[in-house]
């Protein structure tokens, strides 16, 4: 079962990489139909990003999840979205649309109910979050589900064979985005400023700029907002109902002999380079090591905006170094015999599990515990 990868001794990291301090990375290993890379890079004080890749013969889950209002959020989802997921498939021997959204909404509620126990002795943890983006590839059928503005895009080979086409197979729930403004002001139609434009982005109620999470419940469950001691240290505005939501966005993808790769990449990566650049990279370049390839070009691109180099933002402290790029977490996993890979039930095979660091300064020193 998947909830097995997730006892201590059983984790699996990879290695600090480049003579970055806060870079980590895994440069190639195998899948159910093919290789992946992942890597990591801190900005913030603590890493509020965390990645995984959980393998067997007859499945591969990957796990995106970029935090936010500190990593609690992130460190949460996980350890538990995952092993819902392979728990839910399990129990109706195949994977959904319906078996995913159950495991997110277990995985909201099991917060919910984390946040009621501890907020009275860390308010703070009531406005943590999490973007959350999974894939899961069983046969020749690859499932996305998100909620926030981390992203999926696949590598299709073009007609002719010799360029690559980029396909987004996720979809930003950011009001940074006109449509989904749109969409949140439609479902407020009371609310004439439930999006407005402040410290130079759209924002909602003037907070936060996703429009779905796991977490933030101050922003879902009204009393947080409107509780004295909660104002007094985290000063939410005050709300009379919930305005962001937990409802993932799913895409079903059926795999194709063209379709080459994925990308999964918290919004760090996006930011930086567009859908067709980050493609076009894992297309021209060798597998070992891309997703570390990724990064370093995203913080290249960062570097260039404020007229450095690459070593001069390497040598920046965490924190700080959030003023120059976020976290960033990459996932590269290549297609390669997804048409070969038979159906089998969930549940029944042992993963492999590759997990990013909680916390890519501490690695080697005195990582804490993730919440559980």
């Amino acid at each position: 079962m998947l909830r097995s990868c997730f006892r201590p001794l059983e984790r699996c990291f990879g290695r600090l990489g480049g003579g970055d301090g806060l870079l980590w990375h895994m440069d190639l290993k195998p899948h159910a139909s093919g290789e992946f890379s992942i890597a990591v890079v801190q900005a913030n004080n603590s890493l509020e990003d965390q990645g995984q890749v959980f393998t067997s013969p007859s499945a591969t889950f990957v796990g995106v999840y970029d935090g936010h209002g500190g990593p609690e959020a992130s460190r949460f989802v996980s350890n538990r979205l995952l092993p819902y997921l392979d728990r839910f498939a399990s129990e109706q021997g195949s994977l959904s649309t319906e078996v995913i959204k159950k495991a997110f909404h277990a995985t909201e509620e099991d917060f919910v109910q984390l946040v009621k126990r501890s907020w009275l002795s860390q308010p703070q943890i009531a406005s943590a979050g999490s973007c959350c983006l999974v894939g899961a590839i069983a046969g020749d059928t690859l499932y996305v589900a998100n909620l926030g503005d981390s992203r999926a895009v696949l590598g299709r080979r073009s007609l002719g064979g010799k360029t690559v086409v980029a396909e987004r197979l996720s979809t930003d729930h950011n009001v940074s985005v006109e449509e989904v403004r749109r969409e949140v002001a439609e479902l407020h139609p009371d609310d004439k400023q439930i999006v407005v434009h402040t410290r130079g982005a759209w924002r909602i109620k003037g907070i936060i700029q996703v429009s779905r999470s796991i977490g933030d419940i101050y922003l879902k469950k009204p009393d947080f907002s409107r509780d004295p001691l909660f104002q007094q240290i985290v000063s939410p505005v005050p709300l009379r109902r919930p305005v962001i939501s937990a409802e993932p966005s799913i895409r079903v993808h059926k795999l194709k002999p063209h379709d080459l790769f994925l990308i999964f990449a918290s919004d760090g990566l996006w930011e930086q380079l567009s859908d067709e650049a980050a493609v076009d990279i894992v297309f021209k370049n060798p597998r070992t090591g891309i997703a570390k390839r990724l990064v370093k070009a995203a913080i290249s691109e960062a570097a260039r905006k404020r007229e450095m180099r690459y070593d001069d933002i390497k040598r920046i402290q965490k924190g700080i170094r959030r003023h120059f790029h976020d976290d960033i977490t990459v996932i590269v996993i290549y297609l390669d015999h997804h048409r070969q890979v038979g159906h089998s039930k969930f549940g029944a095979s042992n993963y492999d599990c590759t997990r990013a660091p909680a916390d890519i300064f501490s690695f080697n020193s005195d990582e804490s515990e993730p919440l559980q």
